[in-house]
């Protein structure tokens, strides 16, 4: 059962602070009161911290920074990953801190998140961006060049049902691909229709929601896992 208060407590949060997109702890939150599947995450507020998270999620794993000065992790050296080891872990913190410190001496460091490395599968994209006139639309792709470079995407105006779910998997070009292709076995279609609509659901009752970003999602042949998870706010 959600707690509608909990979720309403993490955009006020955001809002409080002057902030209009969630840290990615904090989405990734909201995702799991959602059943939208993510990678098992803890956020450290020290190198030991960091290190004892690592253990308990289990090498290999990725260190993110979280910060409300840094957006764009990648872009400034705050994300490493595939680390397998303590003493990997712990050169990656520093370099991490040293990176965001280079980029913005003032950045407010909120901690670092410890996430699983999640293994290699098929990449999927699942989005919303907030229409002014209609509302909420939720958009479907494959990941990587499919969407960045081939647009391969459908959209649908929220709310929807399990067979606009499954239409909008079965409408990109790239659908075959999800059957199964070569060596590559087939993705588990249900795990993304609960993801799809379950996104529906999350931007129906929280309209305040301006656009959100779940890629890439690893989808597995049994079950799915979202890796990266982006939440803007009005």
């Amino acid at each position: 059962m959600r707690d509608m208060n909990s979720v309403s407590e993490i955009f006020n949060n955001a809002k409080t602070e002057g902030r209009k997109f969630l840290l990615e702890p904090e989405a990734k939150t909201i995702c799991k009161m959602y059943n939208i599947p993510v990678t098992d995450f803890k956020v450290a507020k020290n190198e030991d911290e960091v290190v004892k998270f690592s253990r308990e999620i289990g090498f290999p794993v990725v260190l993110k920074i979280v910060s409300p000065d840094v957006i764009h992790k990648s872009d400034v050296g705050g994300v490493i990953i595939d680390l397998k080891s303590e003493e990997a872990v712990r050169k990656a913190y520093r370099q991490i801190i040293e990176n965001v410190k280079k980029y913005k001496p003032k950045a407010k460091i909120t901690g670092i998140l410890v996430q699983e490395m999640a293994p290699p599968s098929t990449e999927v994209i699942v989005g919303s961006i907030k229409d002014p006139q209609f509302g909420p639309a939720l958009m479907f792709g494959l990941g990587g060049i499919f969407v960045e470079v081939l647009k391969d995407v459908t959209f649908r105006i929220a709310p929807i049902t399990e067979d606009d779910a499954r239409e909008m998997i079965t409408e990109v070009k790239a659908y075959p691909l999800l059957k199964g292709y070569r060596n590559m076995p087939p993705a588990d279609i249900d795990a993304i229709i609960k993801i799809i609509l379950n996104t529906s659901k999350l931007v129906m009752e929280h309209q305040e929601i301006k656009e959100l970003d779940f890629n890439p999602i690893m989808v597995y042949e049994k079950g799915a896992k979202t890796v990266d998870a982006r939440i803007i706010l009005e």
